[in-house]
């Protein structure tokens, strides 16, 4: 008895201590601070107000997550809404994803979609989704039937889990995996799903020592049976004039080398093609690489306006149609997964509202909508924007936030930070550890079926049977009047009226 009091005298006398010694130790740290926030010169606040100034910017970092999680509304976060995101986190666990007692979003503001049920639905399909064609007359054209698939993420954007998850999760899903314009790196093939292999203003991945396009490594990219497709990227919607910004601290070895630049420097590609300087030098490009490939090339851009379009499209015709892109992917003006300007995501590039239906209305006027595919990307992340999209004219449709989701993603916006609390656009080992590739990529799958689903439900709802089958008279958009308008009336459907 006499020992533990001994013990526990003793345990107390060093607690003690250490509790001195560590209130010590803070004031002499809060007078260190004092001293230092009182003569610096940067901040007005620490310098007004010593040691507390230093709280605001602390509130600032935590009011994000606040504001997520504790204030904001299911309806009313950017980009994504919480009800977005869970739509999406349900579908990729499996989890029932329907709703009780009524919609909780505005149907009021202009643009929203309202889709126009037919008094008799489709009970079921009648056969299965016909086969989109790519590049009919290439060498190795391309077809494939899914309705959602995986857009331009790079690896180095994206971390290696990320990539695996994703390369596993679309072969199951029967959808393409875009590389992004940071290579192809051997993630993106571990899967075995189809690979579009994307090549930005910086030719990552295809580039020699100067960062001129080599021949000869592009040849030995297009060879591998994964890759389908390419994709010469022209502008993306995150920073449309701007090329790819990928900070120093995320280009680590591997990545330098798929990309094959330094290790640890910032990546940041022009902001276009140098050897691209008019249509005609792009539609050379374009024939170039189809010709060293043998399969279907297209090109990805930003919209602002009809007169660029109407010069290239007038060029294609006067040089013939086998020059042209096999496929169009437009991208939203609005932002996507990366490090951007502010003044370019906020503010350069149409949205896809306006720039798919500009896009889809040129090639008809041209001649030249059986010739060349259209692919939509920008925020089409649950089945009532996939459903507007085709609506709208799309052959197919891209997304990246969505399949981000159903990997895990929680909108941390920390992604060029190397930061990111997933796993998913960090290449922190200790970070990577939480993303498990086998177990998301069932997340990808379940989404892209969900997703699938839903987006015919609401076709058959219209009335036909598949969701390339949609048309513009499917769908409503909501007016400043406050009432909806078909959309064939702010955009005429030029379809003849047999096809409708």
């Amino acid at each position: 008895m006499e020992f533990l009091t001994q013990v526990t005298m003793r345990g107390l006398s060093i607690l003690s201590t250490l509790f001195v010694l560590a209130v010590g130790f803070g004031v002499l740290l809060i007078v260190v601070l004092y001293f230092i926030d009182a003569n610096q010169s940067r901040s007005a606040v620490r310098r007004n107000f010593p040691v507390v100034g230093r709280f605001r910017d602390l509130f600032i970092r935590l009011g994000e997550f606040f504001r997520q999680y504790f204030f904001a509304l299911d309806r009313e976060e950017m980009p994504f809404n919480r009800a977005e995101r869970d739509w999406i986190y349900k579908s990729a666990k499996g989890e029932d994803n329907t709703e009780a007692f009524g919609s909780t979003r505005n149907l009021t503001p202009v643009g929203t979609p309202i889709f126009a049920n037919a008094p008799f639905p489709v009970l079921e399909a009648s056969g299965p989704e016909l086969d989109l064609v790519f590049g009919p007359d290439c060498s190795n054209p391309y077809s494939t039937r899914s309705i959602i698939n995986v857009s331009g993420m790079s690896f180095g954007a994206l971390s290696k889990p990320a990539i695996q998850a994703l390369s596993h999760g679309a072969k199951l899903a029967g959808c393409w995996l875009n590389t992004g314009e940071g290579g192809l790196s051997p993630y993106h093939l571990e899967g075995g799903c189809d690979v579009i292999f994307q090549i930005g203003t910086a030719k990552y991945g295809v580039r020699d020592h100067d960062g001129n396009f080599s021949e000869e490594k592009y040849r030995a990219i297009t060879e591998k049976p994964e890759v389908v497709m390419t994709e010469l990227k022209l502008a993306q919607g995150a920073k449309p004039g701007k090329g790819g910004m990928l900070p120093g601290h995320k280009v680590t070895e591997e990545i330098a080398h798929v990309r094959q630049i330094r290790v640890g420097e910032d990546s940041i590609s022009p902001n276009r093609h140098p050897e691209i300087d008019s249509a005609d030098d792009l539609l050379d490009f374009v024939v170039q690489l189809r010709t060293l490939s043998g399969k279907p090339v297209g090109i990805k851009t930003v919209i602002s306006s009809r007169h660029w379009l109407d010069e290239l499209f007038r060029r294609i015709n006067e040089r013939g149609a086998e020059c042209a892109p096999d496929f169009i992917t437009v991208d939203g003006g609005d932002g996507g997964t990366g490090a951007a300007p502010m003044a370019l995501m906020d503010n350069v590039g149409l949205t896809l509202r306006e720039a798919l239906p500009l896009l889809v209305d040129a090639l008809k006027d041209h001649g030249l909508r059986d010739r060349i595919k259209i692919i939509a990307s920008g925020k089409l992340i649950v089945p009532a924007e996939v459903a507007w999209a085709y609506c709208a004219g799309a052959d197919a449709v891209n997304s990246a936030r969505g399949f981000m989701f159903s990997i895990g993603c929680i909108q941390a916006m920390a992604c060029n930070t190397n930061n990111c609390p997933t796993g998913i656009t960090t290449h922190k080992p200790h970070l990577q550890h939480g993303l498990v590739p086998i177990s998301k990529a069932e997340g990808v799958k379940n989404f892209v079926e969900r997703l699938t689903k839903d987006v015919n439900m609401i076709a058959h709802s219209v009335g036909v049977d598949h969701a390339r089958g949609l048309r513009r008279h499917h769908v409503r958009l909501m007016q400043s009047s406050g009432r909806s308008v078909p959309m064939d009336e702010l955009y005429p459907d030029k379809l003849p009226q047999s096809d409708r």
